[in-house]
């Protein structure tokens, strides 16, 4: 599997405007943020204003199960490409399809039997769970005072056995074993190496990142750096000691995925004011229109007026109507045909009441086709999290453009993700 192979180049029609490679862990994902803000800030603005012409590229520790079981717990955005098991694993798209050529690659000087057999002399070596164990990455828990001590002999011994390993030490107690080609930094050269082959090289490169496993990615050249706010010290330290003069990396202010945001902004890499972050879009002069803006405000309205985050007035339903042919049909995922109209007068009846509950909103994987001089044929996943319950719709709308105004919905409709189906279908709204 190539980068041509996975549709990518296709997709965004030539070199992507941006890629932004971030590590998952307290990079993207805020364990300490119990709503989720920064992520769901992240997402509107990358649907919003990049996901049409711009990669997204997850580069984690974890394996393909743990990372999965992040999937499910946040409203984490499908990347375009996934970096797993700290650089040892390449996957493509939705259906994550392994890069073979990468696997053929790390194979050389490796041997995972002689690996285990080396480590099993430390006792202070705790082994990671069995999901955490993976054929090119062999994981431990150590304490930090005994840490180095464990990696000098370990280098020394593995490489009498003609092994070429490259050992990593991260947030103060995992250690990681793997091929010395792979690794965060040298799966993002990789991949650097192939759109340069297809000519296709992303204009901009953005890599974020908060522990030491994420350093290697800031020494490709070329790249610009974030290091969140709540970096380790241990990746501080790094920064002093190799990076504290280079111009394109940065220490943020914001934490995680607010830092991303600050960092676009930062090094002006394209927009950086998340559709969550305006307040009333009628007194914002917005120079995008497109689909998928028209999406991310859509859906962002509908959360706060669930939520009673905004005033309960007709006009506001009424500038939500405008947008809406009059005539037009909703075909909610249940099969039920309702003229927009009707669908909205519900809503309207709905202010409020998910006040009391964990209530949010968000799209993902939003595309879109011109298939007429006026006319757009937009697909997107739309999420509900509702308390406990996550429920998500494949969604279609066909939509015309209307100059000066932006776009009109023409036609809706909505098939539940499989496995994601609402317990109540008659309370599921747009």
């Amino acid at each position: 599997m190539s980068l041509a192979d996975a549709g990518l180049l296709d997709r965004i029609n030539g070199s992507a405007r941006l890629m932004i490679v971030s590590d998952l862990d307290s990079t993207m994902v805020d364990h300490d943020d119990s709503e989720n803000l920064s992520l769901l800030r992240f997402n509107a603005l990358w649907e919003a204003y990049y996901r049409h012409d711009s990669l997204l590229v997850f580069s984690t520790g974890r394996s393909p199960t743990s990372y999965q079981k992040l999937r499910n717990k946040k409203p984490l955005l499908t990347p375009d490409i996934t970096i797993l098991s700290v650089g040892t694993e390449i996957t493509y798209g939705e259906s994550m399809v392994p890069d073979t050529g990468w696997t053929h690659h790390l194979n050389r000087k490796w041997n995972r039997d002689i690996v285990v057999e080396e480590t099993a002399k430390f006792p202070e070596l705790a082994p990671q769970s069995e999901t955490q164990q993976r054929p090119h990455k062999v994981s431990f828990f150590v304490e930090k005072v005994k840490a180095l001590e464990i990696m000098s002999f370990l280098s020394e011994h593995l490489e009498k056995r003609g092994l070429d390993v490259k050992i990593i030490y991260s947030s103060g107690i995992a250690l990681d074993i793997l091929p010395k080609s792979a690794g965060k930094g040298e799966a993002l050269a990789y991949l650097l190496q192939n759109f340069e082959v297809d000519g296709k090289v992303p204009l901009h490169t953005l890599v974020c990142g908060d522990s030491g496993n994420d350093s290697e990615m800031f020494t490709i050249p070329k790249v610009h750096g974030v290091m969140v706010s709540n970096a380790q010290d241990e990746f501080l330290q790094w920064y002093k000691q190799n990076a504290k003069n280079n111009p394109n990396i940065i220490h943020a202010t914001e934490r995680c995925a607010a830092g991303i945001i600050q960092a676009i902004g930062n090094f002006c890499l394209g927009p950086n004011v998340s559709p969550r972050d305006i307040k009333d879009f009628k007194k914002c002069n917005v120079d995008i229109f497109s689909p998928g803006h028209e999406v991310v405000k859509f859906y962002l309205l509908y959360e706060r007026w669930r939520r009673a985050e905004v005033d309960k007035s007709e006009q506001f339903v009424k500038n939500l109507k405008s947008g809406f042919c009059p005539f037009g049909i909703f075909v909610h995922p249940s099969g039920i045909e309702q003229p927009f109209h009707q669908c909205l007068d519900y809503m309207a009846k709905l202010y409020g009441d998910k006040t009391e509950h964990q209530f949010r909103v968000w799209v993902d994987r939003v595309s879109s086709a011109q298939i007429g001089s006026d006319t757009w044929l937009v697909r997107f996943y739309k999420w509900e999290l509702s308390g406990d319950e996550r429920q998500c719709c494949v969604t279609t709308v066909l939509m015309s453009l209307k100059q000066p105004d932006g776009f009109t919905w023409v036609h809706m409709h909505q098939t539940w993700l499989e496995g994601s189906r609402a317990r109540d279908q008659t309370a599921w709204c747009f």
